[in-house]
């Protein structure tokens, strides 16, 4: 009798589907509390110095690196090495790819040959490369370029693969030519795996620049850590590894705004 009196309650929204939410603050809450902690116990003892320098040792280093101009010295060619090869091979691995995914013939040629290239280590093939390339910054494009191609392209046709094939029929009973379905059907559906492929291939792509930079190179992030680490100074080192750490984050981060801005169809 009460209820017909007050009238319907609403009923709490159950159909978020499991759809992330995104929570602030908490990431950087983390992240500030561990470098407290590691600050807290080398000052304490608790911590050698020569096993990790304190974080605000590090800071300051960094501000003196940005200060002196080298922090920009190191990043310029780093940034480049690291753009022109993971255009190469994300451009390729993503034509390839869509071939794989598209043609049985190509899949068929193509698979068995990025299943053997994908798990040989790159690193491995650095010297193979200098020989071909030399040890300038040839060698370097390569050896990103081929890091970044593999997963790429696994990523890629594994992505066309998983399209919803019952898209794909529809667009046919409905007379779409082949390429109107490729462009409006497959190609979008892929999107979303092509892009999360991406984030592991351009961390695969900061990891061999420092490798490839740790060999004839005489500026750069890589060499800039080889430097620290033959001196065994621990505040260098690690802010050598904090800018890596920085440019992977914002290399997630600016794929994320892609996907965001790409990816807004999807609910």
């Amino acid at each position: 009798m009460s209820d017909a009196v007050d009238g319907p309650r609403p009923v709490r929204f159950r159909g978020g589907g499991f759809r992330p939410v995104s929570v602030r603050g908490v990431g950087v809450v983390v992240f500030v509390l561990l470098l407290a902690l590691i600050e807290w116990g080398t000052r304490a003892g608790w911590i050698s110095n020569l096993t990790l320098p304190r974080p605000s040792d590090v800071a300051a280093t960094l501000v003196a690196l940005a200060k002196s101009g080298m922090l920009w010295t190191h990043m310029a060619p780093s940034l480049t090495r690291l753009a022109v090869g993971s255009l190469l091979g994300v451009s390729a691995g993503i034509g390839v790819g869509v071939m794989i995914g598209l043609f049985s013939y190509v899949r068929a040629g193509l698979v068995p040959l990025v299943a053997a290239l994908f798990p040989i280590p790159k690193i491995a093939l650095l010297p193979l490369f200098v020989i071909w390339f030399g040890i300038d910054e040839g060698s370097k494009y390569a050896l990103i370029a081929l890091g970044t191609f593999t997963p790429t392209v696994v990523s890629t046709y594994g992505a066309v693969d998983n399209v919803d094939r019952t898209l794909v029929r529809m667009g046919q009973s409905f007379g779409l030519s082949w390429w109107s379905i490729v462009r409006k059907i497959v190609l979008p559906g892929a999107l979303p795996g092509i892009l999360s492929g991406l984030r592991v291939s351009l961390a695969i792509g900061i990891i061999l620049l420092v490798a490839a930079e740790m060999l004839g190179a005489e500026y750069g992030i890589g060499a800039y850590i080889l430097q620290a680490g033959s001196l065994y100074d621990l505040e260098r080192l690690f802010a050598g590894v904090v800018i890596l750490s920085v440019l992977g984050v914002l290399t997630s981060w600016a794929i994320g705004r892609v996907e965001q801005r790409m990816l807004r169809w999807r609910v």
